[in-house]
């Protein structure tokens, strides 16, 4: 089988040998040189750099009309070129996930729609352009998200106090040269958020954990605070409800990452992507339950099927947690090692500790990599709560240092 891989995400996050065997299957990766250099030097491939000038599929369609050839499976791993391989599919012929199945699980306005069809409660929202035309009279009161609607990592993402913030939101529009027909806006509702990761075969979870953030995507991504989560315990009916969420945006193939506000009355729908989650929810899911989520995607995307015997039947080991610092808010752009880590970095409960060295680059970017963060790490305690807390005491004691003299 011929494989075409657009390779956006670094090998390490994925590690495709795990699911793909490279010596059957002839398997050629197509990505920026960048994403390139991270394939292991030994393995069989072809690796095809692109400018990154234009679109993946573009590029790649460029590519093969210089160079034809006809691929079986065409895969990306990567939430912001699902659309990419969607795209190259339908032009080349190849199964897979069509353009507007893809589309629904990329587009937030879309898949709240489907969802809301469903049954199942979502906040209340609508396009920037109805918002704006309104003035911003809204069915709700109180607190307003302003977000694009096929964004990820919380970019270009804010919250105003008050749901008649249209003259904010026009002016950061227009500072920001933002386009209109990109943003939606929400109410904000108040709890903590919840994300749901696990792998769907044919339309039916064969794998989920849930887990409950510490902190917000969008505080890490605006304010530069630390982010987290822990993993915890779900019933039944709350994989029924992750189903029918999946089933609404026609997630029927591969891994999702689904997140939720937990309110008194149960889940409210936020957002899902057909992907595996970033920082270190795939490394927790592995230590808790056994299962290398990636392979078993990939897998599923080549194979379409699963070995059952490859899904560990044991009941997940709950305790696990990751955690992350962010850099591209520094004041500098140079690490200088971290204030308050003191006797953390020894602590029993510590699994991974990833610290970047001093004098390192601190990255520019939003990035929830330990590859690439200042500090990033696994935590393991005896019960969810008491690794909750720890990330709590973590993000409470540890920020990163503004010069070396006050390194602890």
């Amino acid at each position: 089988m011929k494989i075409l891989i657009l390779h956006r995400v670094p090998y390490p996050r994925i590690e495709y040998h795990r699911g793909i065997d490279h010596v059957l299957h002839e398997v050629t990766y197509f990505g920026k040189q960048a994403a390139i250099d991270t394939l292991p030097a030994d393995l069989q491939c072809e690796r095809v750099v692109r400018a990154g000038t234009a679109s993946a599929s573009e590029e790649a369609l460029a590519w093969l009309s210089d160079s034809p050839q006809h691929f079986d499976r065409i895969i990306s791993m990567s939430e912001y070129e699902l659309l990419d391989a969607a795209r190259l599919r339908e032009a080349l012929g190849v199964e897979g996930a069509s353009v507007q199945t893809v589309t629904l699980a990329r587009n937030k306005l879309l898949m709240k729609e489907a969802v809301q069809a469903h049954g199942l409660r979502i906040p209340r929202f609508m396009s920037l352009a109805c918002y704006l035309e309104a003035q911003g009279q809204v069915p709700w009161a109180g607190k307003t998200v302003f977000k694009p609607h096929s964004g990820a990592s919380s970019a270009d993402v804010s919250v105003h106090v008050s749901s008649q913030a249209h003259p904010e939101i026009r002016r950061k529009i227009h500072e920001q040269s933002l386009h209109i027909d990109d943003f939606q806006v929400e109410e904000y509702i108040a709890g903590p958020i919840r994300h749901f990761d696990g792998l769907v075969l044919d339309g039916r979870i064969v794998t989920m954990q849930a887990s409950e953030y510490v902190g917000t995507c969008l505080a890490y991504m605006e304010q530069g605070a630390p982010l987290g989560s822990w993993h915890v315990d779900s019933c039944a009916s709350t994989r029924e409800w992750v189903g029918q969420a999946l089933n609404a945006v026609q997630i029927t193939q591969g891994a999702f990452h689904l997140e939720a506000i937990m309110d008194a009355n149960g889940p409210v729908f936020l957002e899902v992507g057909n992907r595996v989650g970033g920082a270190d929810v795939v490394a927790t899911y592995e230590m808790a339950t056994g299962i290398h989520l990636p392979s078993l995607e990939l897998r599923i995307y080549v194979e379409g099927e699963l070995d059952f015997s490859t899904l560990s039947g044991r009941q997940a080991d709950l305790g696990y947690g990751w955690f992350v610092f962010p850099g591209h808010t520094h004041p500098q752009r140079t690490f200088h090692g971290l204030e308050g880590a003191g006797e953390l970095r020894s602590s029993p409960c510590i699994v991974q500790w990833n610290e970047l060295e001093p004098g390192a680059p601190l990255p520019g970017h939003v990035t929830y990599s330990a590859f690439e963060a200042p500090l990033a790490g696994i935590v393991k305690t005896a019960d969810p709560e008491r690794t909750r807390d720890w990330i709590g005491d973590l993000f409470s004691r540890v920020s990163l240092a503004r010069h070396l003299t006050s390194v602890a």
